[in-house]
């Protein structure tokens, strides 16, 4: 840590331009700091409405953000962003700036905290509630070091929520290393907080309150006859004691943490001075700081949830830029979810802080009793929905399916395991797109084919979606249900929602050279490149395989052996999907295509940037499933049939 007083040297206007490293913040003036704050919003904002991204988050720590480079030294200090879609700015004081117009495009740089784009980044983040735990490894490696580098970690009040904030907490509270816990508290994940955790945090008393309370009680003491100063500072004590009860440092000096705060995470000036004295504390701090999330930016101070992740958007009005053409898959699905609700009183819906992301919030409207947020617990969140289902309700989880992979014992053990009617609605499977690696959600086939009991789905378009829902609610046992982000097909859907008989997949387009076989998104692609390949004299069957688990073995092995030349196309990766389920059908079956190829992603994480680009980049939309086919068929016939593109 580099401690250092707020400075009057003079500098030019615009200040932003001037910062390439962070310690130069302690070149400027505490107005100066002030101006450059409001630069650094306004540079947010408009990039932001160019590219999209998480605005109200990273509008919120501007000035903490400042005062955490003013103070420590992020080249030899460790700074960790919980989550880390609030780290724009640090992206901007970090050397960054030049390329801070191509955050979260393909080949720029990443939404999120990534130690391969910055020395600055020094743990890489996307999910919640990991910054403590890995801040403490990071002290107690400093430590063992002999190192007196200071570690940081900055975590939102949503994330607190989340088991492993508490299993850090009680950990750093029993090694007593040197640790910073920076608590953002805005009273916000995604959606508002809810549970009592976030009323207890809640619970907090002005500064002017606190200081006038504990001014009272000490004249009170100091004119108590008799009393000397050493029982005069224990009964001092024993005020701020009593104060912090009244506050959330109860909690965290439980915890054998030393509890700084509630101050003002706007007032760059006082959170310098904080920062200051924590960094000079030996053991662990928690610092509660309180931001207001979309700060500077009226309409997301007024809406932070819809601002929270943003598309392109208008300035001025705030509308998005980008029309949809097609009502998205989660609209659809919580239109569905409500039908249900409407129909059975025994439909349960549960989110993990994620109402209006996930589409529930028409169901929790409609069906306020029958609907629950847990907030950032997806294991509570799945065992919880266990717990509703052994007594006969048909809970709904509805999460992104990167999400799910946090609850993956949950699912296996206490779900599984027991053949509970639990149903998972898993929102953005697959490509997500700007988000990069760890929001894709394309391990889902992976992991829950393997698990006994589990029926798993996905649909060919919003149709079948709300199908495939009603099947699963209707089912005695564990279902899943995985669908894409964005837009539908715009197809129509039907009035009525039926359910499908498990494990029958349908022939779209019969073929007699050639059987791609799609699940879920990669359908369409697959028409598509049967369209193209009959062009070319190329017959192929299509088939919509629908089910993951179990699958329509009758129907995908006798078009196999019509072909005798097989492809599967799914957005998963290719280690023990989609494909691989074929596969072991096909040894199972004791049959052998003569040609057959597995199309869907290798094994590499998929970076973020465009759906479309990285579909292409993975081999699975509908250029590539042509290309794949013109190579298998040449291999298999001995004939070039075209040039291949």
């Amino acid at each position: 840590m580099k401690g250092a007083k707020l400075k009057n040297k003079v500098v030019a206007s615009g200040h932003l331009s001037g910062i390439e490293t962070p310690d130069q913040l302690r070149n400027l003036t505490s107005q100066q700091l002030i101006e450059l704050a409001e630069e650094i919003r306004a540079r947010i904002i408009g990039t932001v409405a160019e590219t999209g991204g998480h605005l109200a988050p990273s509008l919120g720590v501007v000035e903490l953000t400042m005062a955490l480079h003013y103070v420590f030294d992020a080249a030899h200090d460790r700074i960790i962003w919980d989550v880390g879609h609030q780290a724009y700015a640090h992206k901007l004081l970090t050397g960054r700036q030049k390329d801070f117009h191509t955050i979260r495009q393909y080949g720029g740089l990443s939404g999120f905290p990534k130690r391969s784009e910055s020395k600055y980044d020094a743990f890489g983040v996307g999910h919640s509630s990991t910054s403590i735990s890995a801040g403490l490894g990071i002290s107690v490696a400093n430590h063992l070091k002999g190192s007196q580098a200071r570690t940081i970690a900055v975590i939102g009040d949503g994330s607190m929520t989340a088991g492993m904030a508490f299993e850090g907490l009680n950990n750093a509270g029993d090694l007593a290393r040197n640790l910073i816990v920076v608590l953002n508290d805005n009273e916000m994940s995604i959606s508002p907080n809810v549970g009592s955790l976030s009323s207890f945090l809640s619970r907090k008393l002005s500064g002017k309150t606190l200081t006038y309370l504990k001014r009272e009680m000490e004249d009170f003491l100091n004119s108590i006859p008799g009393v000397g100063p050493n029982i005069l500072q224990v009964l001092r004590r024993s005020v701020d004691s009593l104060i912090s009860f009244f506050t959330p440092g109860m909690l965290f000096q439980a915890l054998e943490f030393k509890y700084i705060g509630p101050i003002n995470g706007h007032r760059i000036d006082k959170l310098i001075e904080t920062f200051e004295i924590a960094g000079n504390i030996e053991g662990p701090v928690l610092v509660h700081v309180l931001t207001k999330k979309g700060k500077g930016y009226e309409l997301a101070e007024k809406d932070p949830t819809r601002f929270h992740g943003v598309g392109a958007f208008d300035v001025t009005s705030g509308r998005s830029v980008e029309q949809a053409t097609h009502v998205s898959y989660t609209k659809v699905f919580g239109a569905a979810m409500k039908k249900l609700g409407d129909l059975d009183s025994k439909v349960i819906g549960i989110t993990a802080a994620m109402p209006q992301g996930t589409g529930l919030d028409s169901f929790a409207e409609a069906h306020p009793d029958r609907f629950f947020d847990v907030g950032i617990a997806e294991q509570h969140a799945v065992t919880f929905a266990a717990g509703l289902a052994t007594e006969g309700f048909k809970p709904i989880v509805a999460v992104y399916s990167t999400f799910l992979q946090r609850a993956y014992d949950q699912v296996l053990h206490d779900v599984c395991l027991q053949n509970l009617p639990v149903v998972f609605a898993m929102d953005r499977g697959g490509i997500v797109g700007e988000d990069g690696p760890t929001h894709h959600g394309v391990f889902d086939f992976s992991f829950l084919r393997s698990m006994p009991n589990m029926v798993l789905m996905a649909p060919k378009d919003e149709n079948e979606l709300q199908h495939m829902l009603k099947t699963a609610v209707e089912l005695e046992g564990p279902a899943a249900v995985r669908y894409p982000r964005g837009e539908g097909q715009g197809v129509e859907l039907e009035a009525e929602m039926r359910a499908l008989e498990v494990g029958r997949g349908e022939l779209l387009r019969p073929g007699k050279d050639l059987l791609l076989v799609g699940i879920g998104s990669t359908v369409q692609n697959a028409m598509e490149a049967a369209r193209r390949l009959e062009g070319q004299g190329i017959e192929a069957a299509v088939i919509n395989a629908r089910f993951v688990k179990p699958l329509d073995r009758e129907l995908i092995l006798s078009w196999a052996q019509k072909t005798d030349a097989v492809i599967t196309v799914e957005e998963n990766m290719l280690q023990g999907g989609f494909g691989s389920a074929i596969l072991e059908m096909f040894e199972e079956e004791s049959f052998f295509p003569k040609a057959f190829k597995r199309l869907g992603i290798c094994d590499f994480f998929v970076p973020h940037g465009n759906q479309d680009i990285l579909r292409n980049l993975c081999g699975i939309d509908s250029d590539a499933i042509e290309r794949a086919a013109l190579r298998l068929l040449n291999y298999n016939h001995g004939q070039v049939l075209r040039a291949i593109r």
